[in-house]
């Protein structure tokens, strides 16, 4: 085990998050933590910001300066302000979650270190990396598509990149300690937003902010929990209920031994249900992961926003115009999925906050002052925020512009694809269906009697629409949907009316002591955690009408996939801060009580249980496998040890390849669907010498058709068959046309394309030879001689 790399990764990651701490506290000075838990996302932000724009003259200069502004910020931020903002008992909690799921996660990736080609994207995110490391300039070289910029999202590659220019770490070790580290920067976050929430609406913070890590840093779908009770029954009993909900007996369902971690993820038929736990034990290095500390910064802003007084307007306008926009712009280089939701979670936060949105544009504001019914002032408070959200996406276009112009890649958006089942949606969202549901039907207590009527009625018109368009989510998420919009709008059109001395929108009630009506004004006790539910139950319906059209899966498949990974970050931030309302903790007027309580904390002990069955075994697994028994003795953060052991007579080609200056480019066999006769299909060992040396090769895996076009993609591996197998003419004008300065021929090409020599070729000379691999040497002077 590297322990000096941890221990300076550690240090490294505590000093950043310290630099930031004093620009946490004045963008989140109302949060318990004064920001401590968001300093490090928003470090790194700040870095990255910086550095991809300057990074397209000189990466090291993005580095050196966007440290240099984020000092700056700090300081000019600690002028204003008082030493009452620092509470370094508060700020304690924050660090010690962090270096706990650190260490967690370097154990699980510890065991399993490997960038295996099987079952994931490594081969992409470990070559991206070291296309980073090696280039000086933005945007990096596509590995398998030598000669062009990559045509991806690549910012927390490049984050990567720079934490380990900082402490000078070999990308074979920094690619596991990265995703440590954001797997820290995620599950802290969460505890720090989760317990801003809470602490808001007068809840407990530390348990908010524990039930809302565990739920986003260990937790899974039910669907471990269904097959183990499957297997708990008796063989006759567990068959018939298998047959009746269209699941076989397997996996867990059959036996604790036959359990896999993998089956989690696929619960909805054609598409990808990632919770985080499963993503860092696959460990990919990939976008929908690395964005998501970064997301929990956005939303936290946004929050930031929500509580800020309605006279406040110069802090109001300085979190959306500016702290957001910059945020945005860095998600959409880091996972462009994340981009359009920064704008619907502000959409919601504007709608519903009780400063108007429209007084951030005094113009917009004085246009839209009109209307005084109800209807009049929803539609009125709605457009208004909708327009500052779109323009805070504009504004975070203009941050990113150089990604739009260059890497981003056009997508199709297309309607009504396959929608989900009840059955499988129930496992894979069941447990926050359970915790959101008591909490919402408690704060619909502050409705007026007519508008709960109506709501019923809207409930009971959804599930028949759900029944007649055959979409299960709308009868299950629907009426979520639509509660959590009414006690939202009720509570801040009840404080707006309050505010102005014409009553409330409600029921005046006395204080109650479970928590759903304020005592003092009748209105539904309610914050931003119904905005988060709403917000991620809006990301699950959109995604049953509307999906991407691309080529990394059929229909909806990335489009689900993407959007759920956001959909779980929500959900676990809210579900956390409801959590403490659902066990009573916090003040005893705000709480449940009697046996109502008892009822929610033996309701939260059996999520936690039934959600942690998946856990318990994937790390049980993690350690007795095959892959993992050689390591638990020894354990590894080595990305690229396997490949001695795993295929010895390639290892020393590829290191010596790697240990070439620059990018020069090679040519190697591509991995694609048209030699699934020989094997070379993507998921598999191919393009090894590309992906683990940062140098690009002509063509590689086809995740460049979703990318470039099936067109321009098969005329490369057309020319890479013609390189190896044809005439003399036509090999010596594509190694031209290609710059291709090596040649490697190893296993896979001479699968592909059979013996292959370049004695022929004027200009080409072997430049090093192993039993089983040949690498040729290519003079682009002599081969044009």
């Amino acid at each position: 085990m590297e322990y000096g790399l941890v221990a300076l990764w550690l240090a490294a990651f505590l000093a950043i998050g310290l630099l930031a701490t004093p620009l946490a506290a004045r963008l989140f000075r109302d949060f318990p933590d004064r920001g401590v838990a968001l300093s490090l996302p928003l470090s790194l932000a700040t870095v990255g910001i910086v550095a991809y724009w300057l990074g397209h003259l000189s990466l090291t200069a993005g580095l050196v300066v966007g440290l240099i502004v984020l000092a700056t910020l700090s300081v000019l931020s600690l002028r204003k302000l008082d030493r009452e903002a620092f509470d370094l008992r508060a700020m304690a909690g924050p660090v010690l979650v962090f270096a706990l799921a650190f260490a967690f996660m370097l154990t699980v990736r510890a065991l399993d270190p490997a960038v295996h080609p099987g079952g994931g994207e490594k081969f992409l995110d470990f070559g991206l990396l070291k296309s980073l490391l090696r280039t000086s300039q933005l945007p990096p070289e596509d590995v398998w598509f030598a000669g062009e910029p990559v045509k991806y999202y690549y910012g927390g590659h490049l984050l990567t990149a720079l934490l380990a220019k900082l402490t000078v770490t070999e990308a074979r070790y920094a690619y596991n300690l990265v995703l440590a580290g954001f797997f820290g920067m995620l599950v802290t976050g969460t505890y720090g937003l989760a317990g801003a929430v809470a602490d808001s609406r007068g809840r407990s913070a530390r348990t908010a902010g524990v039930v809302a890590a565990f739920f986003v840093g260990f937790a899974s779908n039910l669907e471990p929990a269904g097959r183990a009770v499957l297997w708990l029954l008796p063989d006759g009993l567990a068959r018939t209920i298998a047959d009746a909900l269209g699941v076989t007996i397997e996996g867990l369902a059959a036996s604790p031994a036959e359990f896999s971690y993998w089956g989690a993820s696929r619960v909805i038929p054609g598409t990808v249900n990632e919770f985080p736990l499963f993503a860092w034990l696959n460990g990919d290095l990939h976008a929908h992961m690395l964005s998501t500390p970064f997301l929990l910064l956005a939303v936290a802003c946004w929050f930031a926003y929500y509580r800020t007084p309605a006279d406040e307007l110069g802090r109001r306008r300085l979190l959306v115009f500016g702290a957001l926009p910059p945020i945005a712009g860095l998600l959409t280089v880091i996972n462009t999925w994340s981009f359009p939701t920064v704008a619907g979670v502000g959409w919601l936060a504007l709608t519903f906050a009780d400063s108007d949105p429209a007084t951030l544009v005094p113009r917009l504001g004085d246009r839209l002052s009109r209307g005084r019914s109800l209807l009049g002032r929803e539609l009125r408070r709605t457009a208004s925020a909708l327009a500052v959200a779109a323009g805070v996406l504009v504004l975070g276009g203009l941050w990113s512009l150089p990604f739009w112009l260059g890497s981003a890649s056009g997508r199709a958006i297309a309607f009504l694809p396959d929608r989900s089942a009840l059955g499988p949606l129930v496992v894979v969202y069941g447990a926050f269906v359970l915790v959101f549901v008591p909490y919402l039907a408690s704060r619909s207590r502050g409705l007026t009697a007519r508008t709960r009527r109506i709501a019923l009625a809207a409930t009971a018109g959804l599930i028949v629409l759900a029944w007649l368009v055959d979409a299960a989510a709308v009868a299950l998420f629907g009426p979520l949907l639509l509660i959590g919009w009414l006690v939202l709008a009720a509570r801040r059109n009840g404080t707006d009316s309050a505010r102005a001395g014409s009553g409330i929108v409600g029921r005046a009630r006395p204080a109650e002591s479970d928590g759903g009506v304020d005592g003092r004004s009748g209105l539904p006790d309610v914050g931003f955690e119904t905005v988060l539910v709403v917000a991620g139950v809006g990301l699950v319906l959109l995604v049953e009408f509307i999906y991407i059209q691309e080529d990394a899966g059929p229909g909806r498949f990335n489009t689900v996939f993407k959007t759920y990974a956001q959909v779980w970050v929500l959900f676990g931030t809210a579900a956390g801060a409801i959590g403490a309302w659902l066990v009573g903790a916090g003040r005893p007027t705000i709480g449940l009580s009697g046996g109502a309580r008892t009822a929610g904390r033996v309701l939260l002990a059996l999520l936690v249980l039934s959600t942690s069955i998946y856990g318990a075994l994937a790390l049980t697994d993690q350690v007795t496998s095959e892959a993992s028994v050689a390591t638990v003795d020894d354990p590894t953060l080595d990305a690229l040890e396997f490949v001695s052991t795993t295929h010895p007579e390639e290892a020393d080609a590829i290191a010596w390849l790697d240990s070439r200056a620059g990018q020069p480019h090679i040519v190697s066999a591509p991995g694609c669907y048209c030699n699934e006769d020989d094997g070379l299909t993507s998921y598999n060992w191919v393009n090894a010498p590309s992906s683990f040396t940062g140098l690009p090769t002509v063509v590689g895996w086809d995740h460049e058709i979703g990318y470039r076009g099936e067109g321009p993609y098969l005329d490369r591996v057309a020319d890479v068959e013609t390189i190896y197998e044809g005439t003399p003419a036509a090999r010596t004008r594509l190694l031209d046309e290609y710059d291709v300065r090596y040649v490697y021929v190893g296993p896979n090409e001479r699968e592909a394309y059979g013996p292959t020599v370049f004695d022929d070729l004027q200009g080409i000379t072997v430049a090093k030879q192993w039993d089983e691999v040949t690498i040729y040497r290519v003079s682009q002077q002599r081969l044009a001689a």
